[in-house]
């Protein structure tokens, strides 16, 4: 009978500190174990299963006193050949797209590993920014100058790049093992042999499908080393440099729930990963109360089915699908009816789980195509145009495809900058393709899951071309994680619940504190209140105001009137400075604007005519600071792109100043700081 104690180890094989013990799951009469010396054609050693060793279907043995680390492995179940579905590395798979008849067999890893003082980041969803990619596809292009291109090495070369652009959490798409090389029955050569599977010449580039779930893709290592060693590098480096490591898992349904948990829980210990994007046949409900991923984040496509419990350790489990991005990107068009939509969205940000939002991710069109196409350009898929989806929620601008047409290039561009400002502007944790915040596109292809070519790769020499959109894009994602106000712990309460003045969060229309919400408003304001926030140094916020305007047509919204002494002024402006505040009370947005607005100290000149002839006044940060004769614009205000404007301040100036040289005024009332 067998020993209980071998019931406490994992199927497959797990070394100890006396040899080995394997557990395997097989319905048969008959299992042996078969050894092989590390690329030799021939099982050097074989050990047969005892059935009074057997537990259930689970065939157990111990071998004491066996080093079997580097060898190669498979059983035998009734004489057929198969390999240790619960393998921890696996051979054959080393090189990509490889059709070669060289054996898949399993390989006994060596765990050990010098971690160091490695420690997770942990940064709360709150703060963090997720940057979504295809681990070969990143750096395979020859544009991307790293030295180990489609590798875990190639993704260490690119800490730099990560942190110049701000983001804070890598996912990476399914990185456990997979056949790449997608096969087809087809009918024998041999007059009434049976269908064989053979290659049909395309590549499961995305990774989707059955896998070694334990086994990390050998095609993505260097070769220099076990591919298990480099993983373990690269999520290291990752955490010197401050980056999560969220794989994506990809399960079929054909695993059980305890497979599916034991699995998340061997990469969690093996790898120290940070979380998990959980794709395909999920159970959300082992998953989110098993004890050990507490700590972990888990994203899936919903949470519905699940408790979850309060934790003094934050949120842990994300809600991840389409619904921000479809509800945005029909915003973004200019559809109707999607006010209250974005209402929504920009504010989701539930108590006791997350939302990743993004505008465009692995399947569907990338950003530049969401504003480049209208419909889907699949032909290179072999499929005629008949795969991937029909519906994107998309709008080309005015003509299909690329263009050189300067008017519809410009309005793509400032498409996309909308597009960023509704992302990283909106409450719940923001997550960008990679390559688009450069323009990435797919040629209109909106489902490349079999395109291992320059489709499917990014291709980094449109970092330069679009250096622009990048950087812009990485300004956006500074001032996100500069304003507390645009990523709070909780969603906003839209009221003032801690007598600060104003709401923290409020909605406006046309007129201020009027949202107008008709079917066919196409516009929205939003003020943060920036009391409600506290910055870095501990100080209070600042208040900005939100103006959205995606119709064709120039639209006023109203501004709430601020504290004596601050006037809003235009932070970003998607078209280019067109916005215009009109008599401080409203204004003006520019067709497809999205505009910020952040309250200042007043800021600026203006000329008048007094008794004594003309002067220029000027004020700076709400005080007075000059007084000069003629009409003169400062030069530092002239450099920094300033108008003259008559901001109440300088008018009350002008108006104290007129009544003493007529004699009705001896003191001044003003905020006086003469520095000139």
């Amino acid at each position: 009978m067998a020993k209980r104690t071998n019931m406490m180890y994992p199927l497959g094989v797990t070394i100890t500190e006396s040899g080995a013990e394997l557990l395997l799951q097989a319905e048969a009469e008959k299992v042996s174990l078969l050894l092989f010396k590390a690329g030799e054609k021939e099982c050097f050693e074989q050990f047969e299963f005892a059935k009074e060793e057997r537990i259930g279907d689970v065939w157990t043995m111990s071998l004491p006193g066996y080093d079997l680390k580097g060898l190669e492995y498979g059983f035998e179940a009734d004489g057929e050949w198969f390999v240790d579905p619960c393998a921890k590395a696996v051979t054959g798979r080393k090189v990509w797209g490889s059709i070669s008849e060289e054996p898949v067999r399993a390989r006994v890893t060596d765990h050990s590993f010098n971690w160091d003082t490695d420690k997770r980041p942990c940064i709360p969803y709150s703060d963090t920014i997720v940057y979504r990619f295809h681990v070969r596809g990143l750096t395979k292009h020859p544009s991307s100058h790293v030295r180990n291109k489609g590798t875990y090495a190639g993704i260490v070369e690119m800490i730099p790049y990560f942190k110049s652009l701000g983001v804070t959490s890598l996912e990476l798409m399914p990185v456990a093992e997979f056949d790449e090389v997608m096969k087809e029955w087809t009918p024998s050569e041999i007059p009434g042999g049976k269908p064989e599977l053979k290659p049909n010449g395309k590549i499961n580039y995305w990774g989707y499908g059955p896998t070694f779930p334990y086994a990390p893709k050998a095609a993505y290592g260097t070769g220099f080393m076990p591919v298990e060693t480099e993983f373990k590098i690269m999520v290291k480096e990752l955490h010197d440099a401050g980056l999560e490591c969220i794989p994506e898992m990809y399960f079929t349904g054909e695993e059980t729930i305890p497979q599916v948990v034991d699995v998340l829980r061997y990469w969690a210990e093996e790898y120290h990963v940070d979380g998990f994007k959980l794709s395909g046949a999920v159970p959300t409900r082992a998953i989110a109360a098993d004890p050990f991923l507490k700590d972990l984040k888990l994203f899936a496509d919903d949470w519905s089915n699940v408790s979850i419990p309060k934790t003094v350790r934050g949120k842990r489990l994300a809600e991840y699908n389409d619904k921000f991005q479809m509800d945005m990107r029909r915003i973004l068009k200019g559809d109707q009816g999607m006010v209250e939509n974005l209402m929504a969205w920009t504010m989701k940000n539930p108590s006791d789980h997350a939302v990743i939002n993004y505008m465009a991710n692995t399947n569907g069109f990338t950003m530049m195509d969401m504003v480049s196409y209208d419909e889907k350009h699949n032909e290179a898929n072999g499929e005629e145009n008949r795969d991937g989806a029909d519906y994107n929620a998309s709008w080309n601008c005015g003509i299909e495809g690329p263009t050189e047409v300067e008017k519809i290039n410009k309005l793509r561009k400032q498409q996309l900058y909308n597009a960023f400002l509704m992302l990283l502007l909106s409450q719940g944790t923001p997550l960008i393709m990679a390559g688009d915040e450069f323009g990435n596109t797919q040629g209109g292809n909106n489902n490349a899951y079999c395109q291992d070519n320059e489709i499917g790769w990014l291709d980094w020499n449109q970092l330069e071309e679009n250096s622009d959109l990048f950087q812009v894009v990485r300004e956006f994602i500074r001032f996100r994680k500069e304003h507390k106000l645009f990523h709070m712990d909780q969603a906003p309460k839209h009221a003032d619940y801690k007598s600060l003045g104003c709401p923290d969060v409020s909605f406006h229309g046309q007129s201020a504190w009027r949202p107008d919400l008709e079917y066919f408003r196409k516009q929205l304001g939003i003020m943060y209140w920036g009391a409600y926030a506290k910055k870095e140094d501990g100080t209070n916020d600042q208040n900005f105001y939100v103006a959205y305007n995606l119709h064709w047509g120039t639209h006023k919204l109203g501004l709430p009137r601020l504290p004596k002494g601050l006037i809003w002024q235009a932070l970003y402006d998607t078209s280019g400075g067109g916005a215009v505040v009109k008599d401080r009370i409203y204004a003006q947005i520019p067709p497809y604007t999205v505009v910020v607005f952040i309250a200042l100290e007043e800021t600026g000149y203006c000329s008048y005519t007094l008794p004594i002839g003309d002067v220029t006044l000027v004020c700076e940060k709400g005080d007075i600071i000059e007084l000069c004769f003629g009409r003169n614009a400062p030069t530092k205000m002239i450099e920094a792109g300033m108008m003259e404007d008559n901001l109440p301040i300088l008018e009350k100036a002008y108006k104290q100043l007129k009544e003493y040289f007529v004699g009705e005024r001896k003191e001044f009332d003003l905020p006086l700081d003469p520095v000139g």
